[in-house]
């Protein structure tokens, strides 16, 4: 079984023009080749690297013109409408016509400032699904779930919202990001986020299968760094990341080379 290595950079509402050209800069020089075997140790093949940049909407053209053709491009939500008479949203026909390559759906910050629920991303991810766009959806538990031992309870109650509605499980990724680990510089251990990802490739594989379940790729989002990327990403069910802050620094290079 083959799976590709996923290292995605979501800038959220940050950046300028100036900052996102001199990111873009560093970011082209780094020197990875989507088609070279990438090391692992655990028993399966990588055989190319996706790497993704998530900037502002309204940066999205800019950053592509500046980014080499070896990254990939994707947006940081959609509407889970069509086209029409809905003021600030973007939707699916939109995204497509833009040849966006990758939407992201369900972060914990949509979810807690925006009240989108299980509901809401499961529809959005219906959006993506019928006009064939490529989706990461995200989910993870709170401090509080996690201290009363019901960090599985609430992942796999958010992963069966959606799960069944995939079709092509190279298109879908699922990120698992730990709420008391996004943008607080505390993170799991690579054992504990191993074992939360084991148990997520069990729910795939007892809703949709075996095959499924060691095909669709899980990554880890939860204050991912320079300094702990290495040892995630040597984990048996860790096939990459979704890095938040420090996605928005020229460091940004090391933790895509610790997927090679």
């Amino acid at each position: 079984m083959t799976r590709k290595y996923f290292v995605s950079a979501n800038w959220k509402c940050n950046g300028t023009l100036e900052s996102i050209k001199s990111l873009t800069e560093s970011f082209n020089k780094v020197d990875f080749d989507p088609s070279k075997l990438g090391k692992h140790t655990c028993p399966y093949t990588y055989i190319y690297m996706d790497v993704v940049i998530y900037p502002v909407f309204v940066h999205y053209d800019y950053t592509r013109k500046l980014l080499k053709d070896k990254f990939c491009m994707g947006i940081q939500n959609i509407s889970r409408y069509g086209s029409g008479a809905y003021t600030g949203e973007v939707s699916a026909e939109i995204a497509k016509n833009l040849k966006v390559d990758y939407v992201l759906i369900g972060h914990f910050e949509r979810r807690k400032y925006f009240k989108e629920t299980d509901e809401d991303v499961r529809e959005k991810l219906q959006q993506c699904i019928k006009l064939n766009l490529k989706a990461i959806v995200c989910f993870g538990e709170s401090l509080e779930q996690r201290e009363l031992g019901k960090t599985i309870e609430v992942i796999t109650k958010q992963v069966k919202a959606f799960v069944d509605l995939i079709e092509n499980f190279d298109d879908v990724i699922l990120a698992y990001e730990p709420i008391w680990a996004i943008g607080t510089g505390k993170t799991a251990t690579a054992e504990q986020a191993q074992t939360v990802h084991k148990e997520i490739r069990q729910v795939v594989k007892d809703i949709c299968g075996e095959k499924q379940s060691k095909q669709i790729r899980i990554i880890y989002g939860g204050s991912v760094n320079t300094e702990n990327c290495a040892s995630l990403i040597k984990q048996e069910d860790i096939d990459g990341f979704l890095v938040g802050n420090a996605s928005l620094k020229d460091s940004f290079v090391d933790i895509i080379k610790s997927a090679m």
